[in-house]
């Protein structure tokens, strides 16, 4: 598995500031490890914002290794923003409000045309998992039975309470703002390898996408990568939670492969449930209720997260991901998610405050 992370650039007032092609340029100059488009992690990637960059892990098997890498990756995109006059931060939208500039290129500008007021706001950040497969059949098999559980993966991951100054009432703007796109959701289960790739040339077709790297789904076949690809949740503002919602997509990941094998069906056929389940966990995260398969009904959200570790529990047991998952779920019991720490940070200093203290949480 990989994970990929976008951050927010912003000064030292804690405003967005467009210093992305200048961190990658000096972290480049300085002996950095260019991105490379057919392997996956070391690299610094510009975004669709100049206000935001990127980071990938190599593939690794090991949650601590993991770890690692996740950590190395932020010290790396913040060094390299400090040089460009930025700093890095790991919030999936920014609670001060704040200019975007779009990156140069000709993919972005062709975005922007199309997409207008969607790409001009588009300033969010999220977290995307990759796990491996075999083969595209597995892949697909994967994606129509993981959905109904990917909301629960957001409600741990919620870290966008404010837009543009204001606290929008919810734990995830992010996901409300990345909803714009034409092509971004869950989806119902596709049944075949060739409906899969049916639906995306469709989809770019229709002018929905301009190519299949703009499918959006909450989780999709890698364009990319021989990967799965996890796409709901927000940027972690702590490298742990970030470990945390990587270990669980891996584990959704084997176990629906093997669910697929043993001839168990989708539990969903409908895509609105599952809209609703995601508007469920980023309206409230882990302070409400969720919506849990396989009825999709509304239960507290301790017991949708019980539910998810006994769902992927033979999973986890047999990498040897278990304890661990345990030991970064009771911290994240304890000390709350990124959202619930913006909004106590706000509380005692104001919404620069929260930018001061989401910084030193970005590297902690």
């Amino acid at each position: 598995m990989g994970v990929e992370e976008e951050y927010l650039l912003v000064d030292a007032e804690g405003v967005p500031t467009g210093v992305a092609d200048a961190a990658v340029r000096a972290y480049e100059r300085g002996g950095g490890e260019p991105a490379d488009e057919g392997e996956p992690g070391g690299g610094l990637e510009k975004e669709l914002q100049e206000q935001q960059i990127e980071t990938g892990t190599h593939p690794c098997v090991d949650l601590a290794e993991l770890a690692a890498e996740l950590r190395d990756g932020r010290r790396r995109a913040a060094g390299a923003a400090q040089q460009a006059g930025g700093r890095l931060v790991a919030v999936a939208t920014s609670p001060v409000p704040g200019p975007t500039t779009l990156s140069h290129g000709a993919r972005y500008e062709a975005m922007a045309q199309t997409y207008a007021l969607t790409v001009r706001e588009q300033l969010t950040s999220g977290c995307h998992v990759h796990v491996s497969v075999e083969d595209d059949d597995e892949a697909v098999a994967v994606l129509d039975r993981i959905g109904p559980w990917l909301p629960v993966l957001l409600a741990l991951s919620v870290n966008s309470p404010y837009w543009r100054g204001e606290d929008t009432g919810y734990a995830s703007i992010r996901s409300q703002l990345w909803n714009r796109w034409p092509t971004a959701g869950p989806t119902a289960p596709f049944g075949s390898v060739q409906a899969y790739r049916d639906t995306v040339a469709g989809l770019v077709a229709t002018g929905a996408a301009l190519d299949p790297a703009m499918i959006y789904f909450d989780a999709r076949l890698s364009p990319r990568y021989p990967t799965v690809e996890i796409r709901v949740a927000d940027v972690c503002l702590r490298a742990d939670d970030a470990v945390l919602v990587a270990a669980l997509a891996r584990a959704l990941v084997e176990t629906a492969s093997r669910q697929a094998a043993d001839g168990f069906a989708p539990t969903h056929t409908r895509v609105e449930p599952l809209r609703a389940a995601t508007w469920r966990a980023a309206r409230t995260g882990l302070a409400g209720d969720l919506l849990v398969p396989p009825t999709l009904t509304p239960v507290p959200a301790r017991d949708a997260v019980a539910q998810l570790l006994d769902h992927v529990r033979p999973a986890l047991q047999d990498s040897g991901d278990l304890t661990t998952v345990q030991e970064l779920l009771a911290g994240l019991w304890q000390r709350g998610t990124g959202a619930d720490e913006q909004r106590a940070w706000a509380f005692e200093g104001g919404l620069p405050g929260v930018v001061e203290h989401a910084v030193e949480a970005t590297l902690a």
